[in-house]
């Protein structure tokens, strides 16, 4: 098993790529902790890699607040006495909007969860991983951490900053035996869209365009296969990158 021994945070794992590396990471042997605003959904995804033979808790977290995130990292903690990888996972969308129609409460709202949070996670978890000497970041970036014609500006801006961040965490901690990588996924099977509201007809439109080059939508599972590898010791050399997970969309 890739992970066996390991202890795992996933954010936003009741469904989507959160809920299916969760999943994965529990078959390879990792004990996970699945976080998630909604409860029941978390604990869905716990029965049931319970019923597999794995072993995980679900904890109700509202990354925007501070004080839910020191509580999971509290009970994680309680639970399995240590943290060897954090997954940030957890996202919202923006409603398309392009800067001159985006309102400051959206932007607020977005950045709490997309950028701040992450920042926030992380800081946390690097005192633990300082402690322990090792630790592993996976951030669930998306293509438009990388590209402008993905979403609106908001989320755009919001997942180009965890980048940086992704960048600027790698070589800080390169020499504490702490990685730092992220994924960048093309259009997957998700249920984001429902974060969605309000949603600006001239950003969709314009944004729609490059769908027609789009080979496929794909799967959760396939994003949870780089996540198992980037989360293992199989990528020991492997750190600041962000690797696209597409299908080739943004190679055309």
């Amino acid at each position: 098993m890739r992970l066996e021994g390991k202890v795992a945070i996933v954010t936003g794992a009741a469904s989507g790529m959160g809920k299916a590396i969760a999943e994965g990471y529990a078959k390879e042997g990792a004990r996970v902790v699945v976080s998630d605003l909604n409860l029941e959904g978390a604990q869905a995804v716990v029965d049931a890699i319970q019923t597999a033979g794995g072993e995980a808790i679900a904890i109700q977290t509202n990354v925007a607040s501070t004080e839910d995130l020191q509580r999971l990292f509290d009970e994680t903690k309680n639970a399995f006495g240590k943290l060897d990888i954090l997954v940030n996972n957890a996202g919202i969308m923006d409603g398309m909007e392009p800067v001159g129609e985006i309102s400051d409460e959206r932007w607020d709202k977005v950045f709490a969860v997309n950028t701040t949070a992450v920042m926030r996670s992380m800081r946390m978890a690097t005192d633990i991983f300082l402690a322990q000497g090792h630790g592993v970041f996976v951030n669930n970036i998306s293509a438009g951490g990388l590209y402008g014609a993905r979403a609106g500006a908001a989320y755009t801006a919001s997942k180009h900053a965890v980048v940086g961040l992704t960048k600027n965490t790698a070589f800080m901690y390169a020499d504490k035996n702490i990685r730092c990588n992220g994924i960048a996924p093309g259009a997957v099977m998700t249920n984001i869209s429902s974060t969605m509201s309000n949603i600006s007809q001239t950003g969709a439109a314009r944004q729609s365009l490059g769908m027609a080059i789009n080979p496929r939508v794909g799967q959760p599972e396939e994003i949870a296969q780089l996540a198992i590898f980037l989360g293992s010791d199989e990528s020991s050399f492997v750190n600041g990158q962000v690797v696209t997970a597409d299908g080739g969309w943004t190679a055309f």
